[in-house]
């Protein structure tokens, strides 16, 4: 087994470095390093007894080490460490915060080129310095020495900080500028610790290949959707909070009713489809997002360029696709029959869409709760709860006319207590409050919106958030003697609540350390492994043709589709109409955020740049 590598860089004393060594096991390698040379170590007393100790003790010690340039100073097979510690850098004198944010920058960047795959940097800083909401008080962003987007520059993101302390450390004696006698005042210091983030790398939509009866197709996933689509959360082997959330929901209602669980396997909707969907169901189309189909004749290896295997973990499963199925007949040849000479289909935006195929099944259990669970696909607006994938479940009841009233608030009651339970078990206290679900009559008088009362979560939370809807409808051409509820719930949202996780598109990270925060039969509060990502702010505005319109809710998509979801809000500022010409002008803001990688004020630059391009190109406005 190969030893675990610490390396401490800008060493004053080397009382930190003397002070560790005592700690270390037999399996573990210490290299201390300074800026400094032997001469002018060696007129400090307390300096030449702690490099006596570490001596020894057969500790790697190193003069002159510029941390800055790590790379310079070790081979390539003598790289890898573990961890990497900078305690209280400092330009020297009286060098401002841009002096020392550039040296945490280059400092950030060296540590990429030694740093172990899952390693760790561990930067201590004065009171303020960081400029994380951890410190107390907090600097204004621009007077601090911004240690994080420092440290984005190196593709390393903040995964914990917490309080330094020199009494952690016994004998560790905090120096100034170079071992001056004036030391750092380390009261309210904290200790900031780095990982590796996963690249930000330029995804590009993949291509997908789908079978309909013998003929094969291919499209291209959606800009916005780049890395949502065959995901798998739902299936057997996964472990996705999603899952979970979704199998205790189903658990817990099947002490109630009988339950009849269903293969969500419908294929593509095509575009002349909507005249088959409730009416209440139409609304969902004008989200959609619509896909070109392409017949594919071509071999595994010309599509991708890859072996057949590769092209395997592309196929899109009939479960994230839809179309309305002809009862009676088999479902892919209905599907062939409707996609020959079409150009267009959707990903559905619901599983709603869904609804009228099961209820016309002959076999249609009356008094079982059909369930249906799948991921589903809207063009939304950017905010914080709105998200363009998430999974829906579908309960679906068929009902006695004469018994409507009774069964259907006993399954009202029955999902409010279940999800009570679930809002709870992260926060005990909540427990005693009263029911956190809310069920919300709407003004057709017998459909409900289901809310969740969120103020006591989080102060990110700050009104109640919809997490889901039940819809009554007539009865069906096949079953007339009953009536039908249907209870649709985002998933994603009450996986949300429920682990306290305040960003949606952490549930869809490709980060492994995610999904190590969930042990299997318990939940337990969410802790992100990157903490406070900077933002970055740019505005923008444009001219628009008022003859063409201007589609915000496209505007948006786009923004979301270049930026690679890493804008989180888009506020609308001002409109202008110019005096002589009538033209109007828009001004929004944008900002931009990650939630699980390192971002870079240059990448976001790149982003928007390229932004104005697009919404010149496919939205007819002109950039000012």
């Amino acid at each position: 087994m190969a030893p675990r590598r610490l390396l401490l860089v800008g060493e004053g004393n080397f009382s930190f470095a003397a002070a560790l060594s005592e700690t270390l096991d037999q399996s573990t390698r210490l290299t201390a390093t300074c800026l400094q040379l032997p001469a002018e170590v060696a007129r400090d007393p307390v300096a030449r007894e702690n490099l006596q100790c570490l001596l020894e003790r057969g500790i790697d010690v190193r003069f002159g080490v510029d941390c800055t340039q790590l790379s310079d100073v070790f081979e390539l097979h003598d790289r890898e460490f573990h961890q990497i510690y900078f305690n209280f850098p400092h330009c020297g004198r009286k060098a401002g915060v841009a002096k020392n944010r550039e040296l945490l920058a280059k400092f950030f960047q060296s540590c990429a080129d030694v740093l172990a795959e899952e390693g760790e940097v561990h930067v201590a800083l004065c009171r303020g310095q960081g400029g994380t909401p951890v410190d107390k008080p907090q600097r204004e962003w621009h007077n601090s020495w911004q240690v994080v987007a420092m440290a984005a520059l190196g593709g390393l993101i903040l995964s914990d900080v917490y309080p330094f302390s020199c009494k952690a450390v016994p004998g560790y004696k905090c120096t100034g500028y170079r071992s001056q006698d004036k030391s750092f005042h380390v009261e309210g210091a904290l200790n900031h610790v780095f990982t590796r983030s996963l690249p930000f790398e330029d995804s590009q939509p993949r291509i997908f290949r789908i079978k309909l009866g013998n003929q094969w197709f291919s499209f291209r996933e959606p800009e916005a959707l780049v890395g949502k689509l065959n995901r798998g959360f739902l299936e057997a082997p996964s472990c996705h909070p999603i899952k979970t959330i979704n199998e205790k929901l189903i658990a817990e209602l099947g002490k109630a009713f009988h339950l009849k669980r269903l293969k969500c396997s419908f294929p593509l909707l095509p575009q002349e489809g909507a005249s088959v969907l409730p009416f209440w169901n139409c609304d969902f189309l004008s989200a959609a997002f619509w896909i070109s189909l392409h017949e594919d004749n071509s071999n595994s290896e010309s599509l991708t360029g890859g072996t057949s295997q590769d092209v395997e973990d592309f196929l899109v499963s009939f479960s994230e696709l839809s179309l309305p199925k002809n009862p009676g007949r088999d479902g892919k040849e209905a599907a062939y029959e409707g996609i020959c000479g079409q150009a267009k289909v959707c990903l559905r935006p619901s599983l709603l869409v869904h609804v009228q195929d099961i209820i016309e099944v002959p076999d249609f259990l009356s008094g079982s709760l059909h369930i249906l669970s799948g991921p589903v696909f809207q063009k939304c607006h950017i905010l914080p709860f709105t998200m363009p994938a998430f999974h829906e479940t579908l309960f679906i009841l068929g009902l006695n006319k004469n018994l409507k009233d009774g069964c259907l608030q006993s399954l009202l009651d029955h999902l409010k207590g279940i999800v009570d339970s679930l809002l709870t078990q992260t926060s005990p206290e909540i427990s005693k409050l009263s029911s956190l679900v809310e069920f919300v009559l709407q003004s057709n008088g017998k459909d409900y919106m289901i809310h969740v009362k969120t103020d006591n979560f989080s102060p990110d939370y700050t009104e109640d958030l919809i997490i889901g809807s039940v819809t009554t409808s007539a009865t069906s051409i096949i079953h007339k003697d009953q009536c039908f509820v249907f209870v649709s719930m985002n998933l994603d949202l009450l996986a949300m609540l429920v682990w306290c996780i305040s960003d949606w598109r952490m549930l869809w990270t490709f980060d492994n350390r995610f999904l190590k925060n969930f042990v299997p039969g318990k939940i337990e509060p969410f802790k992100s492994h990157s903490l406070y990502p900077p933002c970055y702010v740019h505005d923008i505005s444009f001219w628009i043709d008022e003859k063409k319109g201007f589609d915000e809710l496209e505007f948006h998509t786009v923004a979301r589709a270049v930026s690679q979801d890493t804008v989180i809000s888009i506020q609308f500022l001002s409109r202008y109409q110019h005096p002589k010409t009538q033209q109007v002008s828009l001004c929004y803001r944008l900002t931009y955020q990650t939630c699980d990688k390192a971002l870079t004020q240059q990448q976001v630059s790149s982003m928007q740049s390229q932004f104005r391009k697009e919404i010149q190109q496919r939205l007819y406005v002109t950039p000012r």
